[in-house]
């Protein structure tokens, strides 16, 4: 039997060859990679590319010619590998995490990047010249029930929504024009139409060296409600209240140093009240004008946490020298606070203060009001898809009772929102407000909690239900108790 003839001493290099050409092509090609991916340059190939380790492997193969079939399926395996081994390489070098690419677990955008677009634009509005508007319109159905001292009321309205805002889209300065609209109109019951409605306008004027103005006026409509603390008991319909505003500031940086003064005019004036038996009251003796002059200072002692001081004097006048109980209104108000105020982000932002308000009356039966203040509103999200936004407000509130000067009034809200799906938001709200009286035997304390929940149909139109309950507690329990469903469209 004869013996196969002996390999060559190439024959048997061979494979080993075709395996040291394969790695040495992709290490090249992993260095390319590497090198590009630090240039930032994309798109551009590799010293080493595919035709050129190609005709490496085809000059490899050459110097070394197999002399067996097995030989020859050896090295078409080889060079299957190199090739497979270049074109992770090449695919390595054309994304973004090259560095990633042999890596299981890879990384992935942050959740706020992907669930929301990076310009923040929602994608509504309507673009006028160089602003864009954004109309919000609601139409809904709503039972609301009341027990006012014993005398029950029950009735169904038709709600009427309008709300929008008219933003400028310039390169400097902003005007922003926001209006809130309902109407509330009788379908069946006791009760009447209630209306209510505000616009405002803003203008922020950038100027030089770090100084800029803000421009604001404004217009609000509401119809007091039988639980305000002047309003008429035995009323059918009571008091619309009418507020006309407008102001002025001016505000600079200095480095470190934030500081701002500025001017506010109110009017208030008050319609025609009517009782239970068809006649009407005037309150035109509560109609008044007020002015207030106040001026802050902060410094930033991070960009998160800016403590500040704040001071406000003001003047208000009555449109009758004495009101309809002989009593003279007018009188000066001054204020002082200081506080702290945080921006750390979505997640949270803010300022609160504590500080002193004292209003005087130019009739000398009236006492002084003065109380300590706290003032201050917080936005929370502890989560993505949850908000908690909380409220400080104390107020000096004048009177319309003969010989009370007024009560000061320390108000809590609260609203926490969370998204139960992406087109499922839950909404719950509460509040409390307690109303301390200078010269009346008993104060007043008034809680408010609700429910609501807001379906998005499609981007431009939501279905929406809100329970909500009333109470306030004086010498009289009144209660209400509201419910409504309703359609939201927006664009």
């Amino acid at each position: 039997m004869s013996l196969p003839a002996p390999r060559s001493k190439a024959s048997q290099r061979s494979p080993r060859l075709a395996w040291m050409a394969a790695v040495g092509v992709v290490t090249l090609g992993t260095v390319s990679a590497l090198a590009q991916q630090a240039t930032g340059v994309l798109g551009l190939r590799g010293a080493v590319t595919t035709d050129e380790a190609s005709a490496g492997t085809d000059a490899q193969s050459t110097a070394a010619t197999p002399s067996t079939a097995s030989d020859a399926a050896t090295s078409a395996a080889a060079k299957r590998e190199i090739q497979d081994a270049l074109d992770a390489a090449s695919f390595r070098r054309i994304t973004d995490d090259s560095l990633d690419a042999g890596r299981q677990n890879l990384r992935q955008s942050p959740l706020d990047e992907r669930r929301q677009p990076r310009t923040g634009d929602d994608g509504l509005g309507i673009r006028i010249g160089s602003m864009v508007l954004k109309p919000e319109v609601s139409q809904g159905v709503s039972i609301e029930r009341e027990n006012n001292a014993g005398d029950r009321k029950n009735t169904t309205y038709w709600d009427n929504g309008l709300k929008g805002t008219l933003t400028s889209d310039w390169s400097r300065h902003e005007l922003k024009i926001t209006g809130d609209g309902s109407w509330r109109r009788k379908i069946a019951g006791d009760g009447d139409d209630d209306p209510a409605g505000r616009v405002d306008a803003a203008l922020r004027l950038d100027l030089a060296d770090d100084f800029a103005a803000r421009l604001t006026a404004g217009y609000g409509f509401s119809r007091e409600n039988t639980t305000d603390p002047n309003a008429i008991r035995d009323a059918t319909v009571q008091s619309g209240v009418n507020q006309f505003s407008t102001g002025a500031l001016i505000e600079r940086d200095a480095g470190k140093l934030r500081g701002s003064v500025g001017i506010t005019f109110d009017r208030y004036t008050y319609t025609d009240a009517t009782l239970s038996d068809g006649s009407r009251l005037s309150n035109s003796d509560r109609n008044r004008n007020s002015v207030t002059l106040a001026s802050r200072i902060g410094y930033e002692i991070s960009p998160a946490l800016t403590p500040f001081l704040e001071a406000s004097v003001g003047k208000t006048r009555y449109d009758d020298a004495r009101d309809s109980a002989g009593y003279a209104r007018s009188g000066n108000l001054y204020g002082a606070k200081a506080g702290i105020a945080s921006d750390l982000g979505e997640k949270l932002k803010g300022e609160l203060a504590l500080g002193y308000e004292r209003a005087s009356f130019d009739d000398s039966r009236l006492d002084d009001l003065g109380a300590m203040t706290i003032d201050g509103t917080v936005s929370w999200s502890p989560r993505r898809g949850t908000n908690v936004d909380l409220g400080l407000k104390t107020s000096i509130e004048p009177s319309t009772t003969a010989g009370v000067s007024g009560d000061v009034a320390y108000a809590l809200t609260a609203l926490v929102t969370h998204e139960l799906r992406n087109n499922l938001v839950a909404r719950l709200s509460g509040g409390t407000t307690w109303r301390n009286y200078r010269g009346a035997s008993e104060d007043s304390t008034y809680y408010t909690a609700g429910f609501g929940l807001t379906y998005a149909i499609n981007r431009t139109v939501d279905l929406t239900a809100d329970v909500a309950y009333e109470l306030s507690s004086s010498s009289t329990d009144d209660k209400t108790l509201r419910a409504g469903i309703g359609l939201k469209l927006k664009h």
